[in-house]
């Protein structure tokens, strides 16, 4: 490994070792995570309740140095409540800002589906602008904001789809499940004493391994990561098989070349090499490409999977060598 990238891959290993005082088990998470924030984008987390998807982003939150915001989406949840409003002041005969729970860094958007369209959709500037328009003027947000939307993948009632548009924006899609026995038992154990998770994080265990300041310039030396021309005509062309698959009605855009790009590179840096393999790319091909991908409908009540549809795409289209 090069010298250039060894804060870049020092960050990485500190950050890991901080957040596994507080989440037990979940690495293939946490690195998808890592890998959302270090490439500035964002992240779709997927999971029955109780597996810690809220702590997971308060804990990422404290590691790396930045402000946590949350925001319950609920069917009532207007869009002002996101942004935030204009406020007459009496005292000052003149309107005030009050800024809604956006304007932080990293914004946990829990059961984001749970809010109609016209709700989820005053995030879409935010995630792609990194701004919000309030009455017809624009705001900058932080430069690391982040967005970590949550929603329940077995309970459907009451909720609504994300449109099509919000989902791209998306960089990956994070399934949390259940912890296995020797993780749960493990739980389990320190629950008994002082070290409950939610414990340590509170107690000042945890130990903030960077500055905001920090994150810009370590997300820069990702560019250092090396990937051969070859490895970047292997990944276009998985992308535009998702385009010819004959089960798949919508396939993955440009975004999603762009998303799969950026994150084997980051997946790269956490292996501890300056360079992307094959298999980077075939790991993140699910995250990154499956939520984007809508099937046919003849083929989904045939019992055809999305991630069928990506292992047979990975089978498919020749591997450089």
């Amino acid at each position: 490994m090069t010298a250039d990238i060894e804060p870049l891959k020092h960050a990485l290993a500190q950050a890991r070792q901080e957040i596994a005082k507080v989440i037990i088990g979940q690495a293939q998470v946490i690195d998808s995570a890592l890998i959302a924030i270090f490439t500035n984008h964002h992240a779709l987390i997927e999971g029955v309740p109780g597996v810690a998807k809220t702590l997971l982003v308060r804990t990422l939150a404290h590691v790396l140095g930045c402000d946590f915001g949350r925001i319950q989406f609920t069917p009532d949840l207007m869009p002002a409540d996101i942004t935030g409003t204009h406020v007459f002041s009496l005292q000052k005969n003149s309107f005030a800002l009050i800024k809604g729970p956006v304007f932080t860094t990293f914004l946990l958007a829990d059961e984001i589906n749970r809010a109609p369209a016209k709700t989820q959709s005053a995030l879409l500037q935010a995630m792609q602008e990194r701004a919000v328009t309030i009455d017809r003027r624009t705001h900058p947000l932080a430069e690391n904001f982040t967005v970590f939307a949550t929603q329940n993948p077995i309970e459907h009632q009451g909720t609504y789809p994300l449109p099509e548009a919000q989902v791209d924006r998306f960089m990956l899609k994070i399934s949390m499940r259940h912890p296995q026995r020797d993780e749960e038992l493990q739980l389990a154990t320190r629950m008994l004493g002082d070290e409950a998770p939610e414990v340590v994080l509170k107690s000042g265990a945890v130990r903030a391994v960077l500055t905001p300041g920090m994150l810009a310039d370590l997300r820069r030396q990702l560019a250092l990561i090396h990937i051969k021309e070859e490895l970047v005509a292997y990944l276009v062309d998985i992308v535009r098989q998702t385009r010819r698959h004959p089960g798949v009605f919508v396939g993955a855009g440009p975004r999603a070349t762009q998303a799969l790009l950026l994150s084997s590179r980051a997946a790269a840096a956490l292996d501890g090499r300056d360079f992307v393999t094959p298999d980077d790319i075939k790991a993140l091909a699910a995250p990154v490409l499956g939520h984007r991908i809508l099937l046919r409908p003849e083929y989904e009540i045939e019992g055809l999977a999305i991630e069928e549809v990506i292992a047979q795409i990975l089978q498919e289209v020749t591997v450089p060598r």
